[in-house]
């Protein structure tokens, strides 16, 4: 491929008098060590490594193009300058990695990403297309899932990965756009038909200035990167956010479709909820008909999910019968009050990725209809993460859990113990604290009687325990649905 002919289509000028028309390009990478001959190389300046710093390289490496900031020193390779040099370099590598699967939607928010994008999938399966899902869980197809180790990757992974699975027949795809992707220009220079927005809660305040900053990230996948006339598909019922979400997208002059209790006339609106054993009943109404679902999946949350997943599919062209009918045969996502076990007292085991105060809150929530007896939380918080969160999730198990027990989840390069007690501090002499994970989860265990329940939360589907940072990082395995079910035994 020309590089001429890359950059016209994203509609990136190239620099005048350059020889751009006559080089050929074979990739793109923005780590200088996977640069050949022929690449076009990103080199941004992060937060804590300048990519700019290893522009040599990668022209010693073979790339013919560096796309950087106008104050980059860039000698012996064309400098593709721009104020904005990730959303360029995204913008040109989207015109190379082709094709791409012909509907793309996206899901931003604090809580329910994952699940939402996985459901969408799940839903498009059962209409008879061929889906995927990109996000924390990895590429999940209907044969496959591909761990990544990001909720959103970096762009040149985002795009490969887009155009392999339209290679493999792929034809529709719902991914998670994170602040951090949305920021960073992640997810740029595809047609996204559609992107929701779940919820806002405090999470990433060590990244973002603050809430505002926080939800305008968020707010990028409705105000830039949702294609125009595209759908906006909000959760009605988060207030104040929901407002200014809807506000964004009509700004945009994209196509609102709200869900929920607040829903607009036009929207699925959420009238009853019913919890059962093992799911819950709801009745909704969307465009002046009323029905009945049987939803598989327990929590208030999970049937937010279901309905936002719901207005994904019918924002972008799918059935409304055939996508309501379908509510009622949605799998449980990895990680997201996933039933581990039941012990030998008779008390279920959930496991949750639940690792900010309101997604605790909301976990707890989901199962406390299900409690005969007490809810046990087992909980902590991750190192090197915003640590204001830490006292206020201490405070909402105290307040909302029969027993909550703090315990340490990926603690990274800080002190576990100081992070445990900075939960601590914020229900002086209601938690109890068991620093080793299994202990902790092996203790919950032993107190749950007839009727209890536990809830394990914070690391959902992750498969180890971060200890460390830099050089000295260790990834020790760790499973909380494994070890749910050996203490259980």
């Amino acid at each position: 491929m020309k590089l001429a002919a890359l950059a016209q289509a994203a509609g990136i000028a190239l620099p005048q008098g350059s020889a751009g028309g006559d080089i050929g390009v074979t990739g793109f990478a923005i780590d200088h060590r996977k640069v050949a001959p022929g690449t076009v190389f990103g080199a941004f300046k992060g937060s804590q490594v300048n990519g700019e710093a290893f522009i040599p390289a990668a022209i010693a490496a073979g790339a013919v193009a560096i796309v950087a900031a106008a104050e980059a020193r860039v000698e012996g390779a064309l400098h593709i300058a721009d104020a904005e040099p990730r959303r360029a370099f995204a913008h040109l590598a989207a015109q190379f990695f082709t094709p791409v699967p012909k509907t793309i939607v996206a899901v931003t928010g604090t809580n329910g990403k994952t699940s939402t994008v996985e459901l969408t999938r799940q839903l498009w399966r059962m209409a008879g297309e061929r889906a995927a899902s990109i996000g924390t869980l990895g590429v999940t197809t209907s044969d496959e899932s591909v761990s990544t180790g990001l909720t959103t990757p970096d762009i040149v992974t985002f795009l490969a990965n887009m155009s392999g699975l339209a290679r493999e027949g792929v034809t529709h795809v719902a991914y998670e756009a994170s602040s951090h992707g949305l920021s960073q220009f992640r997810n740029e220079g595809l047609h996204v038909a559609a992107g929701a927005f779940t919820n806002l809660s405090r999470d990433h305040l060590d990244y973002h200035a603050d809430m505002d900053d926080y939800f305008a990230a968020k707010m990028r996948l409705l105000g830039d990167v949702v294609a125009p006339g595209g759908t906006a598909v909000i959760w009605a019922d988060e207030t104040e956010w929901s407002a200014q979400a809807r506000e964004r997208a009509g700004q945009r002059g994209l196509i609102v479709l709200t869900a929920g209790e607040g829903a607009d006339a036009g929207g699925i609106r959420l009238l009853a909820r019913t919890p059962g054993l093992l799911g819950q009943e709801l009745e909704i109404e969307y465009r002046g008909e009323r029905r009945r679902v049987a939803l598989p999946l327990i929590g208030a949350y999970q049937a937010a999910n279901a309905l936002v997943a719901a207005g994904l599919v019918i924002g972008t062209g799918g059935d409304a019968k055939t996508t309501f009918d379908a509510l009622s045969r949605l799998q449980p996502v990895r990680g997201r009050l996933e039933r581990a076990a039941i012990t030998r007292a008779g008390a279920p085991l959930y496991v949750d990725y639940a690792h900010t105060p309101d997604a605790l809150e909301a976990a707890i929530a989901a199962l406390r209809p299900h409690a005969r007896g007490r809810l046990i939380a087992v909980f902590g918080a991750g190192g090197d993460r915003d640590a204001g969160k830490r006292p206020e999730m201490g405070a909402v198990v105290a307040r909302s859990a029969d027993l909550g027990i703090v315990t340490d989840d990926n603690p990274r390069g800080e002190d576990a113990a100081a992070i445990r007690a900075m939960i601590l501090a914020g229900a002086p002499g209601a938690l109890r604290e068991v620093g080793d994970r299994r202990a902790a989860i092996c203790a919950a265990i032993a107190e749950a009687g007839a009727g209890d329940i536990v809830l394990i939360a914070g690391k959902g589907h992750e498969q180890g325990q971060v200890v460390g940072r830099g050089e000295d990082m260790r990834v020790i395995p760790f499973d909380d649905v494994s070890v749910a079910r050996e203490c259980a035994a």
